[in-house]
């Protein structure tokens, strides 16, 4: 018996060594260790010997279980490095190749035209007030001087949810919701959203578009206070050089009511093509707030006065870079907006 047990080890040990996979080394291990081993055949026959012979062969065969749990540790610690190394291999990287460029992005010039406009005006002590793009009729329209039926609402056609849910036509709802909570107190705002009417798309106009209004109310406000800040604006805007003009115009929330031009910032006054060859380009509409919107925000007109004015972020954007269709800003034609990815 100790004899079949020397033999079976050699064997045993040349077949584990030889196994070149996991599969086959596990195999090998049930072989030699398993239910239906040799070694368990010739281990059933252990009753024949004597006492002397059992304990000498048990010695033997405990061995034999140990060496056997060895060389299949060894082995299997051998494979799994070999299968390791085979994957480093194929997956090596050549740090010598050049990367990988990635494509780096840029905020929109949009964007960048909000953000310059509000850091201007944060910079003249104004807050940023912002509110719902649905609106109710009566912050749109009827705090603003413009009550149901009244013609001036055709200006402004809008897209209506129900008889008194629209969206909005201009950010002065913010306006409005502003005023109501200061409680007759001053305030100094600048209102930037969309703003949403019934309008043909073309070149120049878009049923959806950026607007900033701005609303400064308090004791003592002037029309000159209204051309000083505006200056300052258009100044750090187009150019130290750039002039502006006040003409007479008409909005029912503000009385005396202005449309404000700039003087061109292509020729310089002189007259091209970009201004018509007036020398002016209009900009925005401004004026004083009219004492019917004071009264329905709780002021009195008497002791307080303001000044407001609406500015369309798409025509700054599109005279201060020269585009001539404003449906350049919302295409998202990549091959357009990377053109101003310059000073980020």
């Amino acid at each position: 018996m100790l004899k079949k047990l020397e033999e079976m080890k050699s064997v045993a040990v040349e077949k584990i060594n030889a196994a070149k996979t996991q599969l086959e080394l596990n195999e090998c291990r049930s072989e030699y260790l398993g239910k239906k081993s040799p070694l368990n055949e010739i281990m059933k026959q252990m009753g024949s010997l004597s006492p002397e012979e059992r304990k000498s062969f048990g010695q033997k065969a405990n061995e034999f279980k140990n060496l056997i749990e060895q060389t299949v540790n060894a082995k299997r610690a051998y494979l799994e490095e070999q299968a390791v190394n085979a994957k480093l291999e194929s997956e090596k990287i050549d740090v010598t190749l050049p990367g990988k460029k990635f494509s780096r992005g840029s905020l929109h010039v949009m964007t960048k035209t909000i953000r310059e406009v509000e850091d201007i005006f944060i910079g003249m002590g104004y807050d940023i007030a912002e509110g719902p793009e649905v609106e109710l009729d009566l912050y749109n329209f009827e705090m603003l001087n413009v009550p149901k039926g009244h013609p001036a609402r055709d200006m402004q056609d809008s897209f209506y949810i129900t008889e008194n849910l629209l969206m909005r036509t201009q950010t002065s709802p913010v306006q409005a919701r502003t005023m109501l909570k200061a409680k007759g107190q001053p305030i100094k705002i600048l209102c930037p959203g969309k703003v949403y009417r019934r309008d043909d798309d073309d070149a120049t106009h878009s049923h959806q578009f950026m607007q900033f209004e701005g609303l400064v109310v308090d004791k003592d406000i002037t029309m000159s206070d209204l051309k000083g800040t505006l200056s300052l604006f258009i100044k750090k805007m187009f150019g130290e050089d750039r002039k502006i003009r006040f003409k007479p115009s008409y909005f029912p929330f503000t009385e005396p009511s202005v449309e404000v031009d700039v003087s061109c910032f292509k020729c310089g006054g002189k007259g091209c093509p970009m201004c018509k060859k007036t020398g002016w380009i209009e900009i925005l509409g401004a004026g004083m707030v009219h004492p019917n919107v004071l009264k329905a925000a709780g002021y009195d007109p008497e002791v307080m006065r303001g000044f407001a004015f609406g500015i369309g972020i798409e025509r700054v954007t599109m005279l201060r870079h020269g585009i001539d269709d404003i449906r350049h800003l919302y295409t998202n034609d990549v091959r357009f907006l990377k053109q101003f990815e310059r000073g980020e």
